[in-house]
């Protein structure tokens, strides 16, 4: 429903921000990766999931697209919901989290409240697939080329390549790139050359 929020933070608690946007305070849930980059008073662009029950509605949010995209694929493991996601957000960057899953190392996700091992071992066998080890980036490298990863991706899927053709031109190519575009042209050139 909302792609993202931007507005001020008003209020940082333990596991969420009230984001301010033109007089409306969202309440979004939010993982201490997201929270820790945040502050009180700053115009900030929160990334958004609407988780909707039968009682309740809750607004899920971080400030890069990575993860929250690396949420929704643990938000697709069955048994993990909303609150061990965030969790597992909140222990691990999504760059550990991704890495833990391309190892097969159990270890870093049980760290979570309320992972155990079978789930930590069930979250790896159903993302093992889905995880793009082509893409991951570094935990020193800034928030604006994983973001431009990710937005370059979408745009060159929506172009109907493949997540294996362009994770394939991805790795060929400098991603530190400040902008978006000069990703995709790069990558298009190199997808041109098969």
């Amino acid at each position: 429903m909302y792609r993202y929020i931007m507005g001020i933070v008003d209020e940082i608690g333990e596991k969420y921000i009230v984001l301010n946007n033109n007089g409306i305070g969202y309440l979004i849930m939010s993982s201490k990766n997201t929270l820790d980059r945040l502050s009180l008073g700053a115009e900030t662009k929160i990334y958004t999931h609407l988780h909707v029950r039968d009682d309740e509605m809750s607004l899920y949010g971080f400030n890069t697209l990575n993860e929250l995209n690396l949420y929704k694929l643990l938000l697709s493991v069955s048994k993990v919901g909303p609150k061990v996601g965030l969790s597992l957000l909140s222990e691990l960057s999504p760059e550990e989290l991704k890495r833990a899953i391309l190892m097969d190392d159990a270890k870093p996700l049980s760290k979570a409240s309320g992972v155990g091992s079978k789930t930590a071992k069930r979250i790896i066998l159903e993302l093992k697939d889905k995880i793009d080890d082509n893409i991951l980036i570094s935990n020193n490298e800034s928030t604006t080329i994983d973001n431009n990863v990710d937005e370059a991706l979408f745009a060159l899927q929506a172009l109907g390549y493949s997540k294996m053709e362009i994770s394939s031109a991805l790795k060929k190519i400098d991603c530190k790139s400040d902008k978006t575009e000069d990703l995709i042209k790069l990558a298009l050139k190199e997808l041109a050359k098969r």
